[in-house]
């Protein structure tokens, strides 16, 4: 599980230290290209990102049926003061479940691209995957594994 913070931090008085930001940069893309290259070995559709994926495939669906995992997500619509509260209410129930819940990495906005600068989103773990769960499902990622396929068959 994720560490506790100690009781007596102050996150208004610490250290903004490079040398932290730099290691949680690397963390996060060492994440987004692991995630990645799976994609590219199996068809997301017979993924499965967690012990909990179809309590949050049901979860997400019950809490967000308006989520169309097909589209374009509206950042701005998700990081407004609603979005925030509907997400961190989702969230809180992974609390003790799910390993870095919160930590943050990266989601691409849509399925049909693939990881840039101006197509990615930063996100906590549990947005992550419960929004690429959505998406596996759905055969959204399968693309990545068909096109890496592909190329290793024109290659060979």
């Amino acid at each position: 599980m994720s560490q506790q913070v100690p009781a007596n931090f102050n996150a208004e008085e610490a250290d903004n230290l490079e040398d932290i930001e730099k290691q949680f940069a690397v963390k996060v893309v060492q994440h987004m290209q692991i995630y990645w290259s799976i994609l590219e070995k199996m068809p997301g559709s017979k993924l499965r990102l967690t012990k909990m994926d179809d309590d949050i495939y049901e979860h997400l669906q019950k809490d967000f049926p308006e989520f169309d995992p097909a589209a374009t997500i509206n950042e701005d619509a998700m990081k407004s003061k609603e979005g925030k509260e509907r997400w961190r209410n989702f969230m809180m129930a992974y609390e003790k479940k799910v390993d870095d819940y919160n930590f943050g990495t990266m989601v691409r906005s849509n399925p049909k691209f693939e990881y840039d600068q101006d197509t990615t989103i930063f996100v906590p773990r549990m947005q992550f995957y419960a929004i690429e769960i959505a998406r596996n499902r759905n055969g959204l990622n399968d693309w990545i594994y068909e096109k890496a396929k592909a190329k290793k068959e024109s290659a060979a």
